[in-house]
């Protein structure tokens, strides 16, 4: 390894407590932000600067910016009883005036700010009563009434994220020394030159010196809005960065043996015969990409992707039909109980005749019942198996676990989904795994966020399907739209109504769901109102989902339970309250719970004004096109990868400083420069791990 490399590691193994001021207390406050080492430290960046390169004359100071300004003390005192406060009235010698207030203060203070005496201050700038106002700003204070030139000189002031008991003065402290000990020991360089310099991207010390401490004449904009290329320098090595983890994790996974899965036709193609209808082209291209997979030595790792009502779950069905004729079981994992009950049902109408009978194991299933379950996925007598994330507990053994099928994958972590390949079972090797999701993800996320993966798309709906037409209608109009229920319902049709909150609390969430089927029950008395949510017991689920399948129930009051996996064709009208509290993808998952019969669909957002400008825009995209993927790029822009994907669980992937939207153009580059490492520098992907990664390496680690 290079001498660059030796003197990195030096680097990065000094602890903070050699910096000068770093004892036990302060070691335990950086501690709380991960900050272990000089590197670290060097690492964590500003979140904005202050601007004190120009010194503002009263008269530019407008109310809500910061400014540096300067003054005169014309007047100082203190007033109140209760709430002593110090008002200190400066003149720059205009007209205009600015009052500095200060609620916690000293006696001392008070005889510093006497008259004659000039302030220089820097502060948010508010308006007063009478004038223009500071509260607690920063000052400088100088004893002639003249202006000097020994004041501070002019600077932008990086302001850190920080902690409580963590001042920005000692951050600055901080940063000095730290920014010392990076001239001294500069960390290694481990992009490949031949992608770094195309790029013209500044090398890694001058961009950490420059974002800690930047030049005069710097666009601040640029920076705050990560746009400069000193941040985006920064940016590029950490997607790289994960670009290596998870190339290590493909060829980790392609380097397994997996048992190949080749069916003689047994149950695939009498299951294709039963069919009521006829798969599309996009649906018979993946499931050739799939079955061609499932035939190899090797752990296929797919993702298959399609918009709401696409069809996967009859691909994943034939999938599964192949891996159970090569003797091998399926197991089928989904994110919610509601969502799993669901594929048991529409899997066992499909399989059942067939001759295999669907399992379903829940996190409600206790004692003996539970036992007699997992002896039967241990036995081998159950063959295809449904269920939560009860399906990867220790406790569930199973006997040739073949292909694993996971349907809602982003809501689950890399580490959880890659758990299930552990239990192969006396398969011969890791099961095949294809990973599911009706959340259409924009392909710069996609590169991003699954390049361990093999991607494949249903970018067609079966025919049939009818056009829905989506309104926004303020929920002041809220008895039209009942009187729009009523009049679907007379007409034969069913409906939905969804309740959402605000507060994550489901169980607050399923008291509105019960409020408000009261309430339709009462203004709807000919209509028949089924109530659906979370913490009902499945029993009573199950019997309400059937009456409305049947058509029994005429009005499905739901939470967001209902997002997916409900397919009921005489449903053609959705009412979705409060909808300014989703994401797009998630109203756009509801809204697909209608449209699946022979009949226009209607969509009503039943908003609770006044909206926001950017909800507004949601709402109004929503309302203008039912493409997923359009919707999946305009969610993505507006609300970030964090949340489009749901990656806050542990073990999903998450980025420090990159964006995979902002920064998509180095995407492809990242790729680039991972296979360069791995190929050419081996030796630099361990320690480009540990500097990006960190302990979070070890989702790839699964």
């Amino acid at each position: 390894m290079s001498t660059r490399t030796v003197v990195a590691d030096s680097l990065a193994a000094l602890p903070v407590t050699q910096l000068k001021g770093v004892g036990p207390r302060l070691a335990v406050l950086l501690a709380r932000l991960d900050i272990h080492t000089v590197q670290d430290l060097l690492f964590h960046l500003p979140l904005r600067y202050q601007d004190r390169s120009r010194l503002l004359p009263f008269v530019l100071l407008e109310a809500g910016m910061e400014a540096l300004t300067e003054g005169v003390v014309v007047e100082t005192k203190v007033t109140g009883d209760q709430r002593r406060t110090l008002k200190v009235a400066l003149s720059d010698g205009t007209r205009h005036n600015l009052l500095l207030r200060f609620f916690h203060f000293s006696s001392q203070q008070v005889a510093m700010f006497r008259t004659g005496v000039r302030v220089r201050c820097y502060g948010e700038v508010r308006q007063g009563y009478h004038t223009l106002e500071m509260i607690h700003p920063e000052y400088h204070l100088q004893h002639s009434a003249l202006p000097t030139a020994t004041d501070h000189a002019p600077q932008l002031i990086p302001i850190y994220p920080s902690t409580e008991g963590l001042q920005q003065p000692t951050w600055h402290s901080l940063m000095d020394q730290a920014l010392a000990w990076l001239a001294r020991l500069p960390p290694a360089e481990y992009l490949p030159a031949e992608i770094l310099t195309p790029l013209a991207l500044p090398s890694l010390v001058e961009a950490l010196h420059y974002l800690h401490r930047p030049p005069l004449g710097t666009s601040l904009s640029d920076l705050t809005e990560r746009r400069h290329p000193v941040f985006l320098r920064l940016a590029f090595e950490e997607l790289t960065a994960h670009q290596v983890s998870l190339r290590q994790l493909r060829l980790t996974q392609r380097a397994q043996l997996a048992p190949p899965l080749r069916g003689d036709g047994s149950l695939c193609q009498p299951l294709r015969a039963a069919l009521p209808f006829q798969l599309t082209a996009a649906q018979e291209r993946v499931l050739t990409e799939i079955s061609a997979d499932l035939q190899q030595e090797r752990p296929m790792q797919r993702l298959l992707q399609g918009d709401v009502g696409a069809g996967k779950t009859v691909v994943a069905a034939l999938a599964a039909a192949q891996a159970i004729e090569a003797g091998y079981q399926v197991a089928l994992m989904a994110p919610t109980e509601l969502l799993s009950e669901q594929h048991h049902r529409s899997l066992g109408a499909w399989l059942t005749p067939q001759g295999i009978a669907p399992l379903w194991l829940a996190g409600r299933h206790k004692g003996k019942e539970r036992a007699q379950l997992l002896e039967a996925i241990a036995s081998g007598a159950a063959q295809l198996i449904v269920g939560t994330h009860a399906l990867f507990q220790d406790a569930v053994i199973f006997h040739r676990l073949g292909l694993v099928i996971i349907d809602e994958q982003h809501r689950f972590g890399v580490a959880q989904r890659l758990k299930l390949r552990s239990k192969g079972g006396s398969a011969g090797g890791a099961p095949h795994q294809l990973m599911m999701t009706a959340t259409p993800i924009p392909r710069s996320l996609a590169m991003t966020m699954y390049a361990d993966l093999d991607l494949s798309v249903i970018d067609a709906l079966p025919p049939g399907r009818t056009p829905i037409v989506t309104v926004a209608v303020s929920d002041e109009r809220r008895d039209e739209v009942i009187e729009r229920v009523r009049h679907a319902c007379q007409q034969g049709r069913q409906a939905y109504w969804v309740c959402t909150l605000i507060d994550e609390s489901e169980v607050l969430e399923c008291q509105a769901a019960e409020e408000t089927a009261q309430q339709l029950r009462a203004a709807l008395p000919e209509v028949t109102v089924g109530l659906v949510h979370g913490r009902m017991k499945g029993s009573e689920r199950d019997t309400v989902m059937a009456e409305f399948t049947s058509g029994a129930v005429s009005l499905l009051v739901a939470t967001t339970v209902i997002e997916v996996g409900v397919d009921v064709p005489n449903a053609s009208l959705m009412i979705i309250e409060n909808p300014e509290r989703l994401g797009l993808s998630q109203l756009h998952q509801l809204r697909g719970r209608v449209g699946r019969g022979a009949v226009v669909s209607h969509c009503v957002l039943l908003y609770h004004a006044p909206l926001s400008a950017l909800t507004y825009e949601r709402l109004s995209i929503i309302r203008a096109t039912t493409d997923g993927f359009e919707i999946a790029e305009r969610d993505l822009a507006l609300r970030g990868a964090g949340e489009v994907l749901g990656t806050r669980q542990a073990g999903a992937i998450q980025f420090r400083l990159a964006d995979p939207l902002r920064d998509q153009q180095f995407v492809a580059p990242a790729q680039q420069a991972a296979d360069l490492i791995l190929m050419r520098h081996p030796e630099y992907a361990a320690p480009l791990l540990a500097r990006w990664l960190g302990q979070h390496e070890g989702y790839g680690q699964v």
